[in-house]
């Protein structure tokens, strides 16, 4: 019977990817493989092709040899010197995870912990001085009692006499030779025969435990912090993962924040505003500044204190802070207040408010200009 097309086969365009390649052989071959259908001949047949093409249209080499000359290239031989070393590296690659041979700790059966996060919310104040935290967060340490191995006091681990200590044990599939996760040890190659009483073989126990933590001035809201080692226990005398402290900052009543640079808005009655002066603005470190109001400042207008802001982290270097005059109009005139108001409106000139003038004046040139 003469071989289908190797593209045919994999349900694939011949300008298909490599990647393509791999998704469409992996889909495939998971729906045929013998492991879910045992004794099934024609899908172990069907999964025998499905390698065959992928093994040569997965190789650069075979696959130009293979697009130039079909089926014939690898007659008598041809290419296929070291098939079975690379179809090894194949089922590694696409059926680790399926054959059990990823995530596992190996023949020592230690296994790393997982990475933990905790979120801390501090104030601006905090964000800006730094500060010295403790966290109470509960996790898994290793057990005293065993000192992580999981065995009982006074026994160990021994060798699994399954896999005989490798983890993974070999099993024959027709034309195949497929390895497994040992069945007997789950992949460690160790058994324990007498588990620890406190924490029943694995090595850790949940505790909640208390740490220190410093902050440095001049975080920002998001900043994650990493403590090396604190996060879970690992399994049997694996490594501890890592904490990550993810810090939130809380919004401020009177500052807000943009990078090292600080803004706040301050109210100036329309006097103050006219004739100028001064106003005092305590800033976050505890200090009073004086800030002057220029003559005649307009709502809006930005006044600069320098090195004022927030620290810039793991330095020397400080922001400013910048306050936005909003000039206040007056409410709840006496009648004495609104004839003064008349007055000074109708003895004002285009000197006094040169904007609004300007403004009017440019809006009644444009529409004689229509007219």
């Amino acid at each position: 019977m003469a071989k289908r097309d190797f593209y045919e086969v994999l349900g694939v365009a011949r300008t298909a990817s490599e990647a393509d390649l791999k998704s469409a052989f992996r889909k495939a071959a998971m729906q045929c493989h013998p492991d879910r259908h045992p004794g099934d001949k024609q899908a172990e047949a069907r999964f025998k092709e499905l390698n065959e093409a992928y093994q040569h249209l997965s190789d650069s080499q075979k696959r130009a040899a293979y697009d130039r000359y079909g089926h014939a290239a690898f007659e008598h031989g041809g290419l296929n010197d070291g098939f079975a070393s690379s179809m090894a590296d194949i089922f590694d690659d696409l059926f680790g995870d399926f054959m059990g041979r990823r995530g596992r700790g190996g023949a020592s059966g230690k296994e790393r912990g997982a990475d933990l996060r905790y979120n801390l919310e501090i104030s601006l104040e905090e964000a800006y001085q730094g500060k010295a935290a403790t966290i109470k967060l509960p996790t898994s340490i290793t057990c005293d009692a065993c000192g992580g191995s999981g065995a009982k006091a006074g026994s160990k681990p021994v060798t699994c006499k399954t896999c005989a200590g490798h983890g993974r044990v070999r099993a024959q599939q027709g034309f195949f030779a497929i390895e497994r996760t040992c069945p007997t040890c789950g992949g460690r190659g160790a058994i324990i025969e007498n588990p620890c009483d406190r924490c029943g073989g694995a090595g850790r126990v949940t505790r909640e435990r208390t740490l220190s933590l410093n902050v440095p001035a001049g975080v920002e809201d998001g900043t994650r912090i990493r403590l090396a080692g604190e996060g879970e226990a690992g399994l049997r005398g694996g490594a501890a993962g890592d904490l990550y402290v993810f810090l939130a900052v809380k919004p401020h009543p009177v500052f807000q924040r943009d990078g090292a640079d600080l803004y706040c808005r301050v109210p100036i009655s329309m006097v103050r505003a006219a004739l100028g002066g001064e106003f005092t603005v305590r800033t976050l470190d505890g200090a009073d500044s004086q800030v002057r109001i220029p003559e005649g400042v307009q709502s809006g207008h930005q006044l600069r204190l320098r090195a004022k802001g927030m620290p810039v982290l793991r330095s020397m270097e400080y922001g400013d802070l910048y306050i936005q005059a909003m000039v206040e109009t007056p409410q709840n005139l006496t009648r004495r207040q609104r004839e003064l108001l008349a007055e000074f409106e109708a003895e004002s000139s285009n000197k006094t408010q040169p904007e609004s003038s300007g403004f009017f004046a440019k809006m009644k040139e444009f529409f004689e200009g229509l007219s």
